[in-house]
């Protein structure tokens, strides 16, 4: 699993750090190898004094660009729509079809109570 291997990396950083920095300063920051954000951490607790979160990436580079997916998803969502309005419409054909493959099953099974391996004992 990397994600403990990167924890226990972190970790063993952290602890030289703290040592090196229980000389110097009384806080330190660290950048979080997941998300990237810098975390203020007491020197002499260990224990994280601030956050301060990742910037944020833009998905769009323009508004353009962000119309243009926003219509895309709208014609996704109308296409997923329109398939379930079809299956929903078919849905009776098939209990039907469902219906009469029983039907025909339980006309062929033989009458009487079924065996079962408790009986048999």
């Amino acid at each position: 699993m990397p994600a403990q291997s990167t924890v226990k990396l972190l970790a063993k950083r952290l602890q030289f750090t703290m040592m090196m920095a229980k000389n110097k300063q009384t806080t330190f920051e660290v950048a979080c190898p997941d998300c990237g954000s810098m975390l203020t951490i007491d020197a002499d607790t260990g224990l994280v004094v601030a956050h301060t979160p990742a910037p944020r990436k833009r998905l769009f580079e323009d508004l353009e660009t962000a119309a243009q997916a926003m219509r895309e998803q709208d014609e996704r969502k109308e296409s997923l729509f329109r398939q379930s309005v079809d299956a929903e419409k078919n849905k009776e054909d098939l209990f039907e079809k469902k219906f009469a493959e029983a039907l025909r099953k339980a006309k062929d099974a033989p009458e009487g109570k079924p065996l079962r391996e408790f009986d048999l004992d």
